[in-house]
């Protein structure tokens, strides 16, 4: 699997998915870096078949609206320390990637796991 991680996140995010074996990038790897626009996301996403990692909720409006993109990992734990957060992921990575085989969307907040369709 493959993922993008929006600006939102902190890049331990893209560094846990690759040391996960995954192919994941930040936004801080692209040009723009941090100025990288949602649409270029989508961009991305589509043209290289990478999952968007955000806690952008304008990115779930995109997907239910346009299908735009085709799959996401919507985090909406709020405001939480990077430690926290990262322990949430890598704890919560497995169960994830299980979700990901038979939804396009899944969102991840403090206690639970939902697959949206």
């Amino acid at each position: 699997m493959k993922f993008i991680v929006d600006a939102q996140l902190p890049s331990g995010i893209a560094w846990i998915l690759n040391n996960r074996g995954f192919d994941a990038v930040h936004t801080d790897d692209l040009p723009d870096k941090e100025r990288t626009t949602d649409q270029q996301i989508r961009e991305i996403s589509v043209t290289q078949n990478r999952i968007v990692v955000t806690k952008d909720a304008d990115f779930l409006d995109s997907y239910y609206i346009k299908g735009i993109p085709k799959r996401l990992l919507l985090i909406s734990t709020g405001n939480i320390r990077n430690k926290e957060l990262y322990q949430l992921f890598a704890n919560n990575l497995g169960q994830v990637i299980q979700m990901f085989e038979t939804c396009n969307c899944v969102e991840m907040d403090n206690t639970d796991l939902i697959g949206h369709e």
